[in-house]
């Protein structure tokens, strides 16, 4: 294969010899413009934890690609913390910025015509939109994770991110005071890394290795693990062979590959939030994939990995047992994977898991004979609430069953001044609508609002749902994601204060006890509210996204 099959249109001839003058502007050589070029994508941010150590990988990363005859060229894109913006407006930026920044690492790998690319990702929308872009692009790419924030400790235990949230709520309740919150808060993240349990951005990191587009073993090292530098050296190293090898993203995104990453979303209890994204992916990639088969592999996979937010350990104790090859090598040997799925590396995810290595007597993925749970945790519910479903997680610790009165709020704000206003009664199903991708616009996540109801103590007897999204550090009988949404006339947007709702995991079904006529003539005087924002970014993403359903991807508008 040609080394250069697309940089050669920007850098060789006669008529190239300007673009040449600006690259030596800025230091490259006849040399370096000689070399084929590869672009990495850097979500380096000042604003988080999650980011923060990004440009010391991607420097390592650059080392490998130079040290591999490629030249390097960097470029950033944006990152949004969800941590830090949850419960305000900001965090309606989030999954917007999942669109931005796939956008924007296409536009760039096009633009500059790059050979191939190399995405360097940290906090929770920058791992699924580098991916997106990947699918997109179809030329020779990785990801690679930043890794993951070391535990907290508090009060001789580890704490993540969640524990704060949660405190916020038991602090409302007047289970800890203003010095407790404050002693939890100063210690909860201690450096550099993405939140520490099994939440979004680690649960989109097992995926990627699975899945196949990150070299298993490379993205659980932790942020701040000495060995972390020399994964990126190597990263760098194995894009060139990629490109070498003409190994191409849609030749390992399968509809096997698919399947194996939502196992291995099942087996860790991971976030909701994968459902979303590899909906999106799939989309990108053109393979077929519905919100239902997510519950048909769920059901046939085992949780076997205990991780919070509902198990004991952090995601770098899972690292330290043995790491995703390992849980690999447990689901494979159970067949709960497509063994001959590709990877990056150009070996199969089976023969990727022979190079694991198991901690003697770690108790972080346990064996394939004793599971935490017959089945994973991702549970797909319908019914006159949701036609086209919903998601909750069940880490097998919830109740199964809930009936009881809705409290309608029309935000996440007004719903979050209840709680901690104590009007929640055990009992209620909180219902937080037009939070959902067109509505909010930007579907936020709740766990400002699923931590402070856990955090006063109403985890095991109210329920919630909404057309938004969760945390992947939320725990307790939350259903999010409902579609249609309320934005679209979805049966959401018609439920009141007082209406019965009735929740059946067991049966997968989330009802109100209303007749259909009823139900109807509702939605029939029902007025869409108003645009949040008439103009600029998130009027543009209301006006083009499509049901979470479908995974929330933006489209362009029919002619």
């Amino acid at each position: 294969m040609d080394l250069k099959h697309r940089s050669r249109a920007i850098t060789e001839g006669r008529d190239r010899a300007g673009a040449r003058a600006m690259f030596k502007a800025i230091g490259f050589t006849d040399s370096d413009l000689s070399k084929p070029l590869i672009g990495v994508a850097n979500t380096w941010i000042e604003t988080m934890p999650c980011n923060f150590h990004l440009r010391r990988l991607s420097a390592k990363v650059k080392e490998g690609i130079r040290a591999a005859g490629g030249t390097p060229m960097e470029f950033n894109t944006i990152a949004i913390s969800d941590g830090e913006t949850m419960g305000t407006e900001g965090m309606r930026a989030s999954l917007v910025s999942r669109e931005v920044i796939a956008d924007s690492i296409e536009l760039v790998c096009r633009g500059q015509m790059f050979d191939a690319v190399l995405c360097i990702v940290g906090c929770d929308k920058t791992i699924p939109a580098a991916a997106m872009a990947l699918a997109r692009l179809n030329i020779p790419g990785l990801v690679l994770y930043g890794g993951t924030i070391a535990a907290g400790r508090y009060r001789g235990k580890d704490v993540t991110l969640l524990d704060v949230y949660e405190g916020i709520g038991a602090h409302a309740a007047g289970k800890l005071n203003d010095q407790e919150l404050r002693e939890l808060e100063d210690v909860a993240c201690p450096g550099a890394g993405a939140c520490g349990g099994q939440y979004t951005a680690n649960t989109m990191s097992t995926v990627m290795e699975i899945i196949g587009l990150s070299p298993m073993g490379f993205n659980s090292v932790p942020a701040m693990d000495s060995n972390k530098d020399e994964v990126a050296f190597n990263s760098g190293k194995l894009v060139m062979k990629l490109l070498q090898d003409d190994l191409r993203p849609k030749a390992i995104l399968t509809r096997e590959a698919f399947e194996n990453a939502i196992a291995s979303v099942a087996a860790t209890g991971g976030s909701t939030n994968a459902i979303l994204h590899l909906l999106a992916l799939a989309r990108e990639t053109g393979v077929p994939l519905e919100i239902d088969d997510f519950q048909k592999v769920s059901e046939r996979t085992p949780l076997l990995a205990d991780l919070k937010p509902a198990g004991r350990f952090v995601a770098a104790d899972m690292h330290n047992a043995g790491g995703v090859r390992l849980l690999a090598r447990r689901l494979l040997r159970g067949g709960h994977l497509h063994a001959k799925a590709l990877t990056v590396t150009g070996l199969s995810v089976s023969a990727e898991s022979e190079a694991a290595i198991e901690t003697p007597s770690q108790e972080v993925i346990v064996p394939l004979e004793k599971p935490l749970k017959e089945t994973g945790g991702l549970v797909i519910l319908k019914g006159n609430i949701a036609p086209e479903g919903c998601v909750a997680k069940i880490s097998g610790h919830e109740r199964l069953t809930h009936r009881g009165p809705a409290r309608v709020f029309e935000s996440e704000e007004d719903a979050m001044a209840a709680v901690l206003g104590k009007q929640i009664r055990p009992g209620d199903v909180v219902v937080i609508r037009n939070e959902g991708p067109k509505g909010g616009p930007g579907m936020r996540e709740m766990l400002a609002v699923t931590g402070a109801i856990v955090g006063e103590g109403l985890g095991e007897s109210v329920a919630l749902l909404t057309d938004g999204r969760f945390s992947g550090a939320t725990r307790g009988l939350m259903m999010g994601h409902v579609s249609p949404e309320a934005a679209l006339g979805g049966p959401i947007a018609a439920l009141r204060d007082g209406d019965t709702v009735n929740i059946d995991v067991n049966q997968r079904s989330l009802e109100v006890e209303l007749s259909d006529t009823a139900l109807r003539q509702r939605l029939a005087e029902w007025k869409p509210p108003q645009p949040r924002y008439p103009n600029g970014v998130f009027a543009k993403y209301a006006a083009l996204v499509s049901s979470a359903s479908e995974g929330a991807v933006t489209r362009p508008r029919p002619d």
